[in-house]
């Protein structure tokens, strides 16, 4: 890991300076929104456009950076970041925040992508799993950080705004500066949809339905916030909980995942999260209950992406593993566009409690769709698994495939011990 921090730090103290960017970026504008007036139909809209703009990068950023190189890309999507970080104070029009959303989405996947190339090259064989260990742990330090940051200023003004801009512009300085070029971009040709539903269709349902999860937490938590009323600082800390949990459990179920059958740990978990955010829903109004239910909201949609990537890879040859990561980020970003906009609607109608009932709903439906499966195909044996990375829900293809190629060196390792 220090050979990772000596050679890639400047790499990473940018991406963090991007994530505390983002991570302030949503909050925020839910907390503006309210000031603004805006109701939670119109917010849900405005956040969902972040995934759209997110999925729709995810697909184009690799024809951007093949026909300029990743440097100009780099630069030219972090100025649109910037820019429309400022544009949300000096514009604060509900459509103009919903255009921008889409384009600070389609931008930050481009700049993930780039970022990613860079570090997966500056990463031997011996180190990639390593490189992508740091790289997770700096986007969560960014996120958490940047509820901190949230409260460094009046929400209704102009510094946050300008604090969120210059932070991605400073996220460049020491990237650009010291990073060598980057590779000629490759990546994997996806597999097919069919195919990947043909070969695990929990993974499919439950990558696509924790999607929904994610853009729900990431999207509509701080809306929920000024709903409740909740000050500031309780949004903040709320918000830098759901993040904590999902940072703190992804060890331990890691730990599980690769010594009990995996379809059952992904039921346990989605089953008990899908109980405890629909008792959420009657008892969100002691602030010491919301943050236990966001630990546990956290703590069990972030390692679970991980979790169904590692249960679909049992399925897949090692050769097939990378091919797959495309089509499971492309359901994972399907899933993540609707969702907030389901929940706005009904937290307009039904209340404040309709975002953990919407939650509890998602987490059932990836639990439910598992006891199905069961009765249809038997579980792979516990010691044919293929081992478990973290991988990131915001995360891109070229993340997902270092995580890819690290499951596949574990898995020709488990293949050579077995032999």
């Amino acid at each position: 890991m220090l050979i990772i921090l000596k050679n890639a730090w400047p790499l990473l103290l940018g991406m963090l300076l991007l994530m505390l960017g983002n991570g302030l970026q949503g909050t925020l504008l839910g907390v503006r929104g309210a000031y603004e007036e805006f109701d939670p139909q119109m917010m849900s809209f405005i956040m969902s456009g972040y995934f759209l703009g997110f999925l729709l990068g995810s697909r184009m950023a690799p024809r951007m950076i093949r026909r300029v190189g990743h440097v100009r890309v780099f630069a030219a999507l972090g100025s649109i970041i910037s820019a429309a970080f400022i544009l949300y104070a000096a514009w604060p029009d509900p459509y103009v925040w919903m255009a921008m959303r889409v384009l600070v989405g389609f931008s930050f996947s481009g700049v993930y992508v780039v970022a990613e190339s860079w570090l997966n090259d500056a990463a031997t064989n011996e180190t990639r799993g390593q490189a992508l260990s740091a790289y997770l742990i700096v986007q969560m330090m960014g996120i958490v950080s940047a509820q901190v940051v949230l409260n460094f200023a009046d929400p209704n003004g102009y510094v946050l705004f300008v604090i969120m801009s210059v932070l991605v512009s400073m996220s460049f300085l020491p990237i650009l500066l010291s990073v060598s070029p980057a590779p000629v971009f490759r990546a994997t040709k996806p597999m097919t949809l069919a195919q990947l539903f043909k070969t695990s269709p929990l993974g499919c349902v439950g990558t696509m339905l924790l999607g929904s999860v994610f853009s729900i937490q990431f999207g509509m938590a701080a809306v929920f916030g000024t709903q409740i009323n909740l000050t500031v600082k309780e949004i903040s800390i709320f918000v830098a909980v759901i993040y904590i949990g999902g940072m703190l459990a992804q060890y331990p179920i890691g730990y599980l995942s690769d010594r009990m059958d995996r379809r059952k740990l992904i039921i346990t978990l989605t089953i008990f999260a899908s109980v405890a955010m629909f008792g959420g829903v009657f008892i969100y109004q002691s602030f010491y209950v919301l943050l236990a239910l966001g630990f546990v909201m956290g703590g069990i949609a972030n390692p679970l992406y991980s979790l169904l990537i590692a249960y679909t890879n049992d399925y897949l040859e090692p050769e097939d593993m990378a091919s797959a990561s495309g089509g499971l980020i492309f359901l994972n970003g399907i899933g993540a566009i609707g969702a907030p906009v389901l929940i706005g609607w009904m937290m307009s109608n039904w209340g404040a409690g309709a975002f953990f009932g919407g939650m509890a709903t998602f987490f059932g439906g990836i639990g439910a769709y598992g006891l199905y499966r069961m009765t249809r195909r038997a579980s792979i044996t516990v010691g044919l698994q293929t081992g478990y990375t973290t991988v990131m829900p915001q995360s891109t293809v070229v993340a997902a495939e270092v995580a890819q190629e690290v499951a596949i060196e574990k898995a020709h390792a488990d293949e050579e011990l077995r032999s």
